[in-house]
């Protein structure tokens, strides 16, 4: 198990700040590659990316729009994926009607703060409500996922946002994945809640595992990493599989 080649996608506006608190539980285990979107604006951009960076054969997480772009990699080449963790994130298209524009309308409102007062001041009306709520006095914390936005600009947010608007639906990639597969959330995460996990976990026919993490909201990999990194653990190990 030792060095197994693990790639690592960060979600929206995210980098490796994202994956770095659980590398000193995964780095005897696994060789971690964090993947940087660049100015992709699309999903499939996003997964062709992955698969030009990362070996022949690899294991891969993907959080929040990451885990998007890890079931567009296995669709596009499930022969190179030998597992799949999907943590805080979704399966389906965008909505039609209604709900689908308000989507919209609240993505594109996060993209004009981002525009008229910096992506500092958008990031930290987001994160109010992508956190467990005991986290939001922790100024060590939101600022270290502040300032990971930070490091991203508007242009970046606006394609990225232009990705997640247009996304593939992956239910038949859940509904053909036969390799170890992890699906984990926060269990106060709003925006991916536990009931799409437990979607995404029955879509799955191989082998799978539904983790919910306590005391944890959308960023969990930053709230609780080291549950985060226990469940991958099992997960890279194959237990309870």
């Amino acid at each position: 198990m030792t060095g197994v080649p693990l790639v690592l996608i960060p979600g929206l506006m995210c980098d490796g700040a994202v994956w770095e608190p659980l590398f000193p539980a995964l780095t005897p285990y696994a060789s971690c590659q964090v993947i940087d979107h660049g100015q992709a604006s699309s999903i499939t951009v996003m997964a062709q990316q992955v698969l030009e960076a990362a070996p022949p054969g690899f294991a891969l997480a993907g959080h929040s729009m990451g885990g998007r772009v890890a079931l567009e990699v296995l669709r596009l080449a499930p022969e190179r994926v030998m597992q799949l963790a999907l943590l805080d994130t979704g399966y389906k298209a965008r909505a039609s009607g209604p709900a689908g524009d308000e989507e919209a309308r609240k993505r594109q409102e996060l993209l004009e703060v981002a525009r008229t007062q910096g992506v500092r001041a958008m990031a930290r009306r987001w994160v109010q409500g992508m956190v467990h709520p005991a986290r939001l006095g922790d100024t060590t914390f939101i600022d270290a996922v502040v300032s990971m936005f930070e490091r991203k600009t508007a242009d970046i947010f606006e394609n990225q946002i232009k990705a997640l608007l247009a996304r593939p639906d992956a239910t038949s990639v859940l509904a053909s994945a036969q390799v170890p597969t992890l699906v984990l959330c926060g269990r106060e995460d709003g925006w991916a809640p536990i009931s799409q996990h437990e979607e995404i976990a029955a879509h799955v026919p191989g082998k799978v595992f539904l983790r919910v993490v306590e005391s944890a909201g959308h960023m969990s990999t930053m709230e609780q990493p080291g549950a985060v990194a226990h469940a991958m653990l099992e997960w890279l190990h194959q237990t309870d599989l």
